[in-house]
């Protein structure tokens, strides 16, 4: 017998079909985020400064400098990760010669990412890009009180959606067109709410008209706070989830955007009764929005866990969100989407009906047993086997394979 066989027979005596668990992996794809590439730099020709608490911390060589190579990276990177994934694109990162201003970018200063996801059986996911620019200095967008700013951005965010949707229909998938803006005050406001009145104005304005589900999924993210913004974000988690409610969008919930002690996996059984679509931005925060690549930690099991037992995968698009520029790039995101997956595997590979059968009875010893007994099963071994049969590395394999392509890059200038 294999070292799988041993392992699939370890699970079945626990009621566990290995076999169910790496099929239904199989079809969980993670978006994977464009930005950790080149630490929010992007590929625009007229840029200011990132602002609104976006600061990639490092500089590792090997950053891709124009979109070939981060296509490049990200081809390698999906070639060390098991399944069929999805592309996070930030609108900053148009493939064109053109210098289109945010409030005039149309779908063909993008269609080289259409392509490009087209020929590597990709989906492509979308966001405005509300921040390094210099009509947002302020760190105010949506809600600033000039209204030929707001107007601006307004614009700016029509055609981000537009894009978006052009984006599904051509792949055949929706894409989750995503906002967030940097909105907020450093110090204390004596007013505010004015200003998420002009928010929920602007978001209004670009949601407006309605679009097929099919082609493109509205989101809107929160936040607590950033830099420059320390003493109140317009759009905070109680202002979106008001919004999602009342609009009937998605609501994103990103683990960097709340304070360090909120348990976010807590948060997704509570938003899910009010909200029909959720976004995740998984993220590491260790102090606060810092944004590390993911661990396979606690944190990270228990979303996953709460995603499987809450049977909430059929409503939730799972993204990652970090930008680590002290480390490898690639490496990064082949070491935060297969973190994502084992949580995930982990998850599926759980005794759900007999972990629920003694909580419903209020058994918590049983309970306590079975999780702790739970940890000891061969999980790696089952992991292993997901990355045969991808045919993807795995172990020391893996460690050589990212070694050898960040040295073929670090002499990127």
């Amino acid at each position: 017998m294999t070292a799988y066989d041993n392992a699939k027979q370890a699970f079945a005596d626990w009621g566990v079909d290995t076999e169910n668990a790496l099929s239904a992996l199989q079809g969980i794809a993670i978006s994977i985020h464009c930005w950790q590439g080149d630490d929010v730099v992007g590929f625009e020709t007229r840029r200011g400064s990132s602002g609104g608490g976006i600061q990639a911390t490092g500089n590792h060589p090997g950053r891709a400098r124009s979109p070939d190579e981060l296509r490049a990276d990200l081809e390698f990177s999906c070639a060390q990760i098991p399944g069929k994934h999805r592309l996070n694109l930030h609108a900053c990162y148009m493939d064109t010669s053109e210098a289109p201003d945010r409030d005039a970018i149309e779908y063909r200063h993008f269609e080289p990412w259409v392509d490009w996801a087209k020929a590597q059986g990709m989906g492509l996911d979308f966001n405005p890009t509300f921040f390094a620019h210099e009509k947002a200095d302020d760190n105010l967008t949506l809600s600033h009180p000039d209204a030929g700013i707001r107007d601006f951005w307004i614009e700016h965010g029509k055609r981000s959606r537009e894009i978006a949707a052009r984006m599904g229909d051509a792949l055949g998938t929706a894409a989750v067109n995503n906002i967030w803006v940097p909105d907020g005050s450093k110090d204390n406001p004596v007013g505010r709410i004015e200003a998420r009145r002009r928010l929920q104005a602007s978001l209004d304005a670009i949601c407006g008209e309605p679009l097929d589900k099919t082609r493109m999924l509205d989101a809107v993210e929160s936040k607590l706070f950033g830099i420059g913004v320390e003493a109140m974000t317009v759009g905070s988690h109680e202002f979106y989830l008001g919004y999602a409610i009342r609009r009937q969008i998605a609501l994103c919930l990103d683990m960097g955007h709340f304070h360090p002690t909120e348990n976010i996996a807590d948060k997704l059984s509570a938003v899910a009764l009010s909200v029909d679509d959720i976004l995740l931005h998984v993220s590491r925060p260790m102090r606060w929005d810092s944004d590390h690549v993911i661990l396979l930690d606690d944190s990270i099991l228990a979303m996953a866990q709460e995603l499987v037992f809450g049977d909430l995968l059929g409503r939730t698009r799972i993204g990652l969100d970090f930008f680590d520029a002290t480390i490898s790039r690639t490496a990064a995101w082949v070491i935060g989407v297969r973190n994502m997956q084992k949580a995930l595997l982990r998850a599926l590979l759980l005794p759900q009906a007999r972990l629920k059968a003694a909580e419903d009875k209020l058994d918590f010893t049983t309970r306590l047993v079975l999780t702790e007994e739970l940890k000891d099963l061969p999980y790696a071994t089952v992991w292993a086997e997901f990355c045969a049969r991808c045919e993807v590395p795995e172990g020391a394999k893996l460690v050589s394979a990212l070694a050898q392509y960040q040295s073929s890059v670090a002499g990127r200038g």
